[in-house]
């Protein structure tokens, strides 16, 4: 599906017809306000940047725990609106390439039909393809209705988003959840490939991990790469999608660049 296929006429107004919608697009209204270092995900198969993940900063490029702790139940709902809108606007102003990849919070997500209205009105305000976002959630967030997240997942496929399962291993669902929906993209947590080129019970697990996502059609994604051994075990496994420090560092509201070395 490509952004065309996303029809969306609708004026900043229009969002009061979601709950909670009323400044969800203008991160002040949350009390606080945040930005975002941009990390790439590279393709080692074509040496190519193939997306970017946006992930939490402060104001000022303080960690991701200084917003989150400011995080509660009473605004969790405008937090996750705001944070989606301030990563494609960003995002659009940087002139990333490939995909954006934006995490996003289940439990914060009451409508899915709804609450994706702001991120369609930011892509069209801001001319960012909607197929080229993937939406990510992670496993470690406690899913309190996991009938809720396959019709978030479904309905997000329906628009043309990607959807990914961040720390994939890691978690609280694990291999029940992807039996009951398989995503787009699995990251394998970062603590099961640490050392892997060195650790035969962490190959044995990731070997298995990367068959059956083949069988399942899933993308399996290295996340958490700091050493060239560890890039090469993937990279002969057939895994060409990668992130960590071995590519690049967070970017504080910029584009990343790929150290030279890194393909090598």
């Amino acid at each position: 599906m490509t952004s065309n296929s996303v029809k969306t006429s609708m004026n900043i107004s229009d969002l009061s017809e979601a709950h909670g919608c009323e400044g969800c697009i203008t991160p002040s209204f949350l009390g606080f306000d945040f930005e975002y270092a941009y990390q790439p995900i590279v393709d080692f198969s074509t040496k190519s940047i193939y997306a970017h993940e946006a992930l939490i900063r402060g104001a000022n490029g303080e960690g991701a725990h200084t917003v989150l702790s400011q995080v509660h139940n009473d605004n969790v709902y405008r937090f996750d609106q705001a944070c989606r809108v301030k990563a494609v606007k960003t995002a659009a102003a940087l002139n990333l390439q490939g995909y954006l990849s934006i995490n996003f919070m289940p439990n914060a997500v009451y409508r899915p039909e709804l609450c994706i209205k702001t991120t369609l009105a930011a892509a069209e305000k801001y001319h960012f393809p909607i197929n080229k976002i993937i939406f990510e959630f992670t496993e470690v967030e406690r899913i309190k209705d996991t009938s809720h997240l396959l019709n978030i997942v479904a309905e997000y496929k329906k628009m043309g988003f990607k959807t990914a399962i961040d720390d994939f291993g890691a978690g609280y669902a694990g291999l029940n959840l992807l039996a009951q929906f398989q995503p787009d993209i699995i990251k394998i947590d970062m603590e099961l490939l640490r050392n892997i080129d060195k650790d035969k019970s962490r190959q044995a697990i990731s070997k298995a991990l990367i068959s059956m996502c083949q069988e399942l059609d899933v993308t399996v994604l290295a996340e958490g790469i700091e050493t060239k051994g560890e890039r090469d075990f993937f990279t002969a496994h057939g895994v060409s999608l990668m992130q960590g420090f071995l590519f690049c560092k967070p970017a504080f509201k910029a584009a990343g660049k790929i150290e030279a070395d890194a393909w090598n």
